[in-house]
């Protein structure tokens, strides 16, 4: 029997969405729906420190305010930690235990071997896989083929020093236990999906497929994100930010109530429209205090060029 399509969105709640987090949920929502899947939503809250607690709602509030319903309840990272252990107990003797500290290794391209032969004791120290592999190629929904470049895989973390799982482990994890065999997400990821296809590989799990997008960088050259302090979606702008995004994904769609504008979006879809590009550069800005009102229904997102600007695409 064949499985029908499961995706899903996995933010981190170290802050409210931005517009990059934006266009990674939408393009996931519509190739999920535009193929009469479900989309699961996840809190990737294992990175303690990282954790704001009034980030969780703010973002379940963006994701309802421009449309975006997930199908069941709200999968968190940290109700599931006993499952990363298992995983780790099974990886067995691949890994090692490491106390090697961060300013130790700064400016390495890779961990260096240092601890593989000295048989440190678990507890209280970091655990490492062991790697020196060639990265796993694939092949991406969005991207084409990746070959990593013939890039080496050294050991890396799967278990950090406080107990809990590395995010590469965590998230092959999760995907298995929520049925996910479609991921798609930012081409930042890339590099780290080497580290998810080895352990997939080593666990016997079947990898997803996945798809790419590029990133939107400030004018600066510097990725939009969360530890960036990337300017919050404002909620009330819901259909310029809806249509900000689309254009960004190819698609020039009638500025609307938000349920119309997916709508509209999912049967457009096609994600061979995408650019295969690392990023979009030279993002300038979203929002000019441009928001329609009903009588201004429908515009272009042609006609609202304010909200957003740019001037090309980085490929890899």
């Amino acid at each position: 029997m064949t499985r029908g399509y499961v995706g899903r969105f996995a933010p981190t709640p170290s802050g409210p969405l931005h517009l990059g987090s934006l266009l990674t949920a939408v393009a996931s929502w519509l190739d999920a729906k535009s193929r009469r899947g479900r989309w699961l939503l996840r809190v990737d809250d294992l990175d303690t420190p990282r954790v704001d607690r009034e980030a969780e709602p703010a973002i379940l509030a963006t994701l309802e305010a421009h449309g975006l319903a997930w199908d069941g309840s709200v999968h968190r990272q940290s109700d599931h930690v006993e499952r990363y252990r298992e995983a780790v107990d099974r990886l067995g003797a691949r890994c090692f235990a490491c106390d090697c500290t961060r300013r130790e290794l700064r400016g390495l391209a890779r961990y260096p071997g240092t601890c593989r032969a000295r048989q440190l004791t678990r507890e209280g120290n970091a655990l490492r896989a062991r790697g020196e592999i060639a990265a796993p190629g694939f092949m991406d929904r969005v991207q084409g083929r990746v070959d990593m470049g013939g890039r080496i895989v050294g050991d890396f973390i799967v278990q950090r020093r406080d107990g809990f799982a590395s995010y590469p482990l965590a998230v092959v994890m999760d995907d298995l236990a929520m049925g996910v065999n479609n991921v798609v997400r930012g081409a930042d990821l890339l590099d780290n999906t080497a580290e998810q296809l080895l352990l997939m590989g080593w666990l016997g799990i079947e990898p997803p497929n996945y798809a790419h997008l590029p990133v939107i960088l400030e004018a600066s050259g510097v990725k939009l994100s969360k530890h960036n302090r990337a300017t919050a979606i404002d909620n009330r702008c819901a259909p310029v930010n809806l249509a900000a995004v689309l254009s960004l994904l190819g698609f020039d769609a009638p500025i609307d109530h938000v349920e119309t504008m997916l709508a509209w979006a999912v049967g457009a879809w096609d994600i061979a429209r995408l650019p295969r590009a690392a990023s979009y550069a030279g993002f300038v800005a979203i929002g000019d205090g441009f928001v329609p009102s009903r009588a201004e229904y429908p515009v272009t997102s042609g006609q609202a060029t304010a909200r957003i600007a740019r001037t090309g695409l980085r490929t890899p």
